[in-house]
């Protein structure tokens, strides 16, 4: 296949774990997964980016929902970053099953099923074209998959986080609640933190502004979003200083 010309070398996506669950919302979906890893497989093998992804765990368990579940915010953050390895798994098995090949890096300890995570060694994997899935967050609990995303995307010299969403982009309010709310096409990461513009939460937007690292929130579920990104083409919101 002729590949295309991609304005990036290295990217980072993030994958929220809520689009695992696809129309049923909790647990796992297999049509949501093969979606998935159908967009992940035509966008690496028509432009060669090198792409490690970062995927959420709310289709199985939030951390930040521990008072409801009566179990304590630590113990709970724990147990998201265990459902984050199984919606990596998942992924994984997919996307081997239609030819690329992967890598799968933890930040706590799991021998059996993963490597731990290395930042040299994520790097190298990256550089012989694998396709590299980090699990477990950053390893500690009170920082978000999405604080980890920018983390890893920082670390592994990425040009770019892309955050695969439900939504367009990001609107100056909830446009589910707010009639009148306008998506943005450009946003910068200090509007981001004063308007609380919440769908990227405040320390990994923090992140990104203070390593300059420009974060794009698209639709992940129009097919051909993220192909179209990696081409070039303006979708979503991107995200800036």
């Amino acid at each position: 296949m002729e590949r295309s010309e991609c304005p990036y070398r290295r990217v980072l996506l993030k994958i929220s774990g809520q689009i695992f669950a696809g129309e049923k919302r909790v647990g796992l979906s297999k049509e949501a997964i093969q979606y998935i890893a159908s967009e992940i497989f035509r966008s690496v093998e028509e432009t060669g980016v090198q792409m490690g992804i970062v995927v959420g765990g709310g289709n199985i368990v939030r951390g930040t929902e521990s008072e409801a579940m009566g179990i304590e915010r630590v113990t709970a953050d724990y147990m998201g970053m265990l459902a984050t390895v199984i919606n990596s798994l998942a992924l994984q098995n997919a996307l081997e099953r239609m030819g690329l090949v992967t890598r799968l890096m933890t930040a706590l300890s799991m021998s059996q099923v993963a490597e731990p995570y290395v930042r040299r060694r994520a790097i190298r994997h990256l550089e012989k074209g694998r396709v590299v899935l980090f699990a477990c967050g950053t390893g500690n609990p009170f920082f978000s998959t999405d604080t980890a995303a920018v983390l890893r995307a920082s670390e592994i010299e990425a040009e770019v986080v892309l955050k695969a969403t439900r939504v367009e982009g990001v609107y100056t309010a909830d446009p589910n609640k707010d009639p009148r709310a306008k998506k943005l096409d450009v946003v910068d990461y200090d509007k981001m933190l004063k308007d609380k513009l919440g769908i990227v939460d405040a320390t990994a937007t923090a992140l990104c502004r203070e390593n300059n690292l420009p974060l794009i929130v698209f639709n992940f579920m129009r097919p051909g979003n993220l192909l179209r990104i990696l081409k070039g083409e303006s979708i979503g919101t991107i995200v800036k200083g």
